[in-house]
């Protein structure tokens, strides 16, 4: 299935009020499952990173810019840059971002293949984007590059245990945009070393709660979206009914370890040679 054109008449539709796309961020910072793995990191480097000044923010592969606006709004001392391959939705959030006065974020049309800002930030954010990029090893030695000694990449990708809504060998990937149906913890390790990386923590997300939240909250809206346009009048009464199902599944994945998932929490840490003194 094409996911990005179902994606781009829901970010038009609600981009046409400002509370409309307010309202738009929060829904995906409820119904994405990610979402609450990714804020649950960010709060713990927020925490680290108390008293610090001039923290400077890669958001990679910003989409809508949900992310650059949560952070926005909790950091505004930050300095975030966000940066998509999408001219048209950088543009939405340009003009969205200004006029909610959230000056702290800067968007730009950038190719991750091709970027690179020399020891610039603290925190690279990359969610839902590496699956999409072929030559993604060159992505993450930029990444490296572009980090400042000791500072954190955070990465959310689909894993090789069913990502992608790969259930069986032989089933096509249910988001046709992806040029991977995922990664293995061990080939992304190898990835991020030969970047440059050599402290790495990866773990499983969207374990067997995260599966079934998935398809109740996004897989089967989406596949009927698909079908139908019509069925857009019917999902506020869908999402009413099995959201407090999704809500308890997002809450039991988010507090398991998992031993496997079709997702990938990735963090990894340029070495900061100050400590080799």
């Amino acid at each position: 299935m094409q996911y990005d054109p179902i994606k781009q008449r829901l970010g038009r539709l609600f981009s046409q009020r400002l509370w409309t796309r307010s309202l738009f961020y929060r829904l995906l910072d409820i119904l994405l499952l990610r979402a609450w793995h990714i804020h649950r990191s960010l709060r713990d480097f927020g925490a680290r990173s108390r008293g610090r000044q001039n923290i400077r923010l890669l958001d990679a592969g910003s989409g809508f810019g949900q992310y650059s606006y949560y952070l926005a709004r909790k950091h505004p001392g930050w300095q975030i840059t966000a940066i998509d391959i999408k001219e048209e939705e950088v543009e939405a959030c340009r003009e969205f971002f200004a006029r909610r006065g959230k000056t702290n974020v800067e968007f730009r049309t950038e190719d991750l293949t091709a970027f690179e800002q020399p020891q610039t930030y603290d925190l690279i954010l990359s969610v839902d984007v590496m699956e999409h990029i072929e030559d993604d090893e060159s992505v993450l030695s930029g990444f490296y590059r572009s980090l400042k000694p000791g500072g954190m990449l955070l990465v959310s990708t689909p894993s090789d245990k069913g990502g992608s809504g790969i259930e069986h060998q032989d089933q096509e990937s249910f988001i046709g945009e992806h040029v991977r149906d995922g990664y293995g913890r061990g080939e992304m390790e190898e990835k991020l070393r030969r970047a440059g990386f050599d402290r790495i923590d990866i773990n499983y997300t969207y374990g067997k709660p995260g599966r079934l939240s998935w398809k109740l909250s996004m897989k089967y809206p989406l596949l009927m979206l698909g079908r139908s346009g019509l069925f857009l009048a019917i999902l506020p009464l869908y999402y009413l009914v099995c959201m407090p199902l999704v809500l308890g599944l997002n809450v039991a994945d988010l507090n398991i370890t998992h031993k496997s998932g079709t997702g990938l929490l990735v963090r990894a840490w340029k070495h900061n040679k100050k400590e080799e003194s």
